[in-house]
C-alpha cells in the first residue's frame, strides 16, 4: 500500500518544456544537495554548521550555494539574530515543508528497495 499522497498529475508536464522556469527550480530541489538539505531542516532549524555535519560529503561552498538556491525559490527562509556574533539558522518555509513531505516519502520508499537497486546495479555491471 502507498503511503504517497495521491496526486493528480498534469497529462502534459511543462517541465519538460525547454524554457520552463521549473526546471531550474526542480534542479535546485533533486540536485546533489538540496534534497538532503530540505530532509536535514524537516525536524526544525539548524545553523550552517550542523547542516554540514549532517549531510555526509558537502563542503562549505556547495552548502552555501545549495542554501541560497533553496532561500531564492522559497523553500527555506535565513534567520539572523541581533548581536555579537550573529546567529544564523535556517529552516523551511511552509512550501519547502510540504515539498520536504514529498522528497521525505521518495528517500523511505529508495531505502525500502535499496536490495533491489543494488541487485539490478549489478546485473547491468555483469552484462557490461
Amino acid at each position: 500500500m502507498s503511503t504517497a499522497p495521491n496526486i493528480r498529475l498534469p497529462e502534459d508536464f511543462q517541465v519538460l518544456t525547454k524554457d520552463c522556469p521549473s526546471r531550474a527550480v526542480l534542479e535546485h530541489v533533486t540536485g546533489r544537495w538540496g534534497t538532503l538539505v530540505l530532509i536535514v531542516l524537516r525536524q526544525d532549524p539548524k545553523r550552517f554548521s550542523e547542516i554540514r555535519r549532517s549531510v555526509g560529503g558537502i563542503n562549505e561552498k556547495a552548502l552555501a550555494q545549495t542554501l541560497r538556491a533553496l532561500e531564492r525559490d522559497g523553500f527555506i527562509e535565513r534567520h539572523a539574530s541581533d548581536g555579537y556574533p550573529s546567529r544564523v539558522e535556517y529552516s523551511l518555509t511552509e512550501l519547502g515543508s510540504s515539498t520536504t513531505e514529498l522528497l521525505s516519502t521518495l528517500a523511505a520508499h529508495l531505502e525500502r528497495h535499496e536490495s533491489e537497486v543494488v541487485a539490478a546495479q549489478t546485473a547491468y555491471d555483469e552484462r557490461h
